[in-house]
């Protein structure tokens, strides 16, 4: 059996495996990394020395060509890989979405460091460390050094029994591939989480659409249309080396594999004279560090994470967009991605979607990474041997072929997603569909008089009185997202309810609640008809006067509610304090109305009842004023708003509990139960699940076919 086909396999057997067992394959992870680090260990030696040797080898004038059309080439392919990228948001229909409170909306990343990714200060630590680009231009400038060194030969002779030992080590490896495939392979599809793929479906389809044009005919195409090269050959000679690349979701691996190919296909094709048969050493490894069509098509993440967001990017941004992310894909993409974000004004959160479409868009950009290479090494050793050709009628049915492809995929996939598959934004159903993250009893909710009126006075404090009873009364505010309200089946759910049970469950006591109105909190406390408020109530000087308040559990982020497509009007407050006639619905708080007036004094303030304020359109306020966690939740429930917390700086706003009758034992109580919360992990997991929407308790197992279609191993 071929190697190829023992890839292959590999593959296929991975797949089944993955999917027959699920996620009881999650153990062969350890041996796919260990095979992909096994791949890498001798990469980067390889890299280093065949750069150092090949320039070395050449002369002043020879690696002079290969720089200009080499770059040439490289700058043809971005140009293309670009257009692509600008091209993708034909696809996407129309659609209106939200999402939950994120802290990235407040937090700022360092900004991107050019010098220490490429300009190595040590270059032995960027060995060790493996920054690539760095290594690669310490190798550049010593191969270039070497070009004018007498007597370089013997060195020469050196580096290339040194290649040959790295070669051999790496073809002893490569042996193990189909067997790392299998794991790699099967890890992926028994683990891979189906949900959020049907809510980035748009993006993801249509980037594997159209990164599957350009690795298939767009970049490949062009090697056949100005070179003797046919295109079945392009893939015929590196078949393997892009089914690694692929499955590993890593182009540095097969880097070796695709110089080696690339070298056999210009010799067998006569494209390269005696002196210029090591062009592919240098272009391969050199072009590895320069952003390819793979990562550049990344940037249409960007608009559809506008789009997604609402918060689309104008045309007119395009070059702005193209010339930064040119810059910032030198880089990582993890970290040029919340950068380009963060630019355009385009919620950070997004950049979670970024990371669930990378467990399959990474393949497919992989994939067209590896088949950049080629066509760099085959049209930049060309074009250096002086074998390209420019036919008329070649390019004309190239470019004919290529329009019509274009069309196709574009125009199809946006009939896919306006008929078919058309994206449905379920946000009201994800909200109230919530459970809660930790087990207890369905919520009491006490209506009549047993709400109205205070319990019996009792002996001693308020401890005594909770044990007495054995019921802590929790007083709640309605419609409190994320932090008190009902669900689809009637039931109070929410992170305060949850709170208020654990509370609860520390006294040794079950949870009562009582619905409240916000212009009653003293009276109420005062009265003694709650043991406790939880429902996100804020913290101020002049509350604190009438009601003892805990210590505060939470801080909360002032933010501004408005229309999608009016949220760059509102990111900067030096901008709002200059701008007049600004109508902005206020909760009816003291604090509130003080805090914006004094922030945005031309700005008429409408104070609003924070029980009935409500995101709505028909209102006519240019935007609600309130906290970034509440609003977030808000804007599940109404798409056609979104968040801004506008620059600089975050105002944090601290939420704590009011307790009644100045009972200092009791806040002692509270306060202590608050701290062993935070201590413990629970306050943190609660606000991740309900504030941030991680609903982690709510995993369903993947499907298999051992469980779902068999079903063994249930009941255990």
């Amino acid at each position: 059996m071929s190697f190829s086909r023992r890839i292959l396999l590999g593959l296929l057997s991975g797949i089944a495996c993955g999917l027959f067992f699920g996620e009881l394959v999650a153990p062969l992870k350890v041996f796919a990394d260990g095979f992909v680090k096994l791949l890498q260990m001798t990469v980067l030696p390889y890299v280093m020395i065949s750069i150092i040797t090949s320039l070395g080898s050449l002369s002043y004038s020879t690696a002079r060509r290969l720089g200009l059309r080499a770059g040439a080439v490289v700058l043809a392919l971005w140009g293309v890989a670009l257009a692509y990228s600008f091209v993708i948001p034909l696809a996407f229909p129309k659609m209106q979405t939200a999402s939950f409170f994120s802290i990235t909306m407040v937090e700022r990343r360092p900004p991107f460091n050019f010098v220490d990714l490429y300009i190595p200060a040590n270059p032995f630590h960027s060995l060790a460390n493996n920054v690539v680009p760095a290594v690669v231009l310490f190798s550049v400038l010593l191969g270039v050094a070497l070009i004018g060194v007498p007597q370089k030969q013997k060195l020469l002779d050196v580096l290339a029994v040194l290649m040959e030992a790295v070669s051999r080590a790496t073809r002893f490896i490569v042996k193990l591939t189909p067997i790392g495939i299998f794991a790699i392979s099967a890890h992926a599809a028994g683990t891979l989480s189906l949900e959020q793929v049907g809510r980035i479906q748009v993006y993801l389809i249509t980037y594997v659409a159209v990164a599957l044009l350009l690795a298939f005919w767009v970049l490949p195409g062009l090697v056949s249309a100005l070179t003797p090269i046919p295109l079945r050959e392009v893939f015929t000679a590196n078949r393997d080396a892009l089914v690694t690349a692929f499955i590993a979701g890593d182009l540095f691996i097969v880097l070796p594999a695709l110089t080696e190919a690339c070298g056999q296909i210009l010799s067998r094709n006569g494209l390269t004279r005696e002196e210029d048969h090591n062009l592919p050493d240098v272009i391969v490894p050199a072009s590895f560090n320069f952003p390819h069509t793979g990562k550049l098509l990344s940037l249409s993440f960007i608009l559809f994470a506008g789009w997604f967001a609402g918060a689309s990017v104008s045309v007119a941004s395009y070059p702005q967009l193209a010339a930064t992310g040119l810059m910032t894909f030198f880089g990582s993409l993890n970290s040029a991605i919340p950068f380009l974000l963060d630019l355009f004004r385009i919620p950070a959160d997004t950049f979670q979607l970024f990371l669930a479409t990378g467990v399959i868009n990474s393949r497919f950009g992989t994939l067209l990474a590896a088949v950049h290479t080629i066509v760099v090494a085959l049209l930049g050793s060309a074009a250096l041997s002086g074998a390209l050709r420019f036919q008329p009628a070649r390019l004309l049915r190239y470019g004919v072929i290529l329009a019509l492809l274009t069309i196709l995929t574009i125009g199809g996939l946006r009939v896919l997603f306006t008929t078919v598959l058309p994206p449905r934004f379920d946000g009201a159903e994800i909200l109230y569909g919530m459970k809660p993250l930790y087990p207890h009893a369905d919520a009491v909710v006490l209506t009549g008089d047993a709400a109205l009126n205070p319990p019996p006075p009792m002996r001693g404090g308020v401890v005594a009185s909770i044990r007495s009873r054995g019921v802590l009364r929790v007083g709640f505010f309605p419609n409190r997202v994320p932090y008190v309200f009902r669900n689809h089946e009637g039931k109070l759910i929410g992170f305060a309810v949850e709170r208020a049970h654990s509370l609860a469950s520390t006294l040794g006591v079950r949870a009562e609640f009582i619905e409240l109105r916000t212009q009653d909190l003293a009276a109420d406390m005062a009265s003694g008809r709650c043991d406790i408020i939880m429902s996100g109530v804020l913290l101020t000087p002049l509350r604190s006067i009438d009601t003892l308040f805990s210590d505060p559990y939470l801080d909360e982020t002032l933010a501004l509610a408005v229309r999608d497509h009016r949220r760059d009007e509102f990111t900067s407050w030096s901008e709002l304090r200059q701008r007049q006639g600004l109508r902005l619905a206020v909760p009816n708080l003291p604090y509130y109305l003080s805090l914006v007036r004094e922030r945005l004094p031309l700005a008429t303030v409408i104070p609003v009842d924070p029980d009935l304020i409500q995101l709505d359109e028909s209102h006519g306020y240019d935007a609600y004023v309130g906290p970034a966690e509440k609003g977030a939740a808000q804007t599940l429930l109404h798409p056609a708003f979104t968040i801004v917390v506008p620059e600089p700086g975050a105002i944090k706003i601290p939420l704590a509990y009011p307790l009644p009758k100045r009972d200092l034992e009791w806040a002692a109580v509270v306060n202590t139960w608050i701290q062993m919360k935070q201590k413990d992990g629970s306050a943190d997991a609660l606000y991740r699940h309900w504030v941030l929407g991680q609903s982690t308790n709510s995993r369903v197992p993947r499907w298999c076919i051992m469980t779902n279609v068999l079903h063994w191993g249930r009941g255990a």
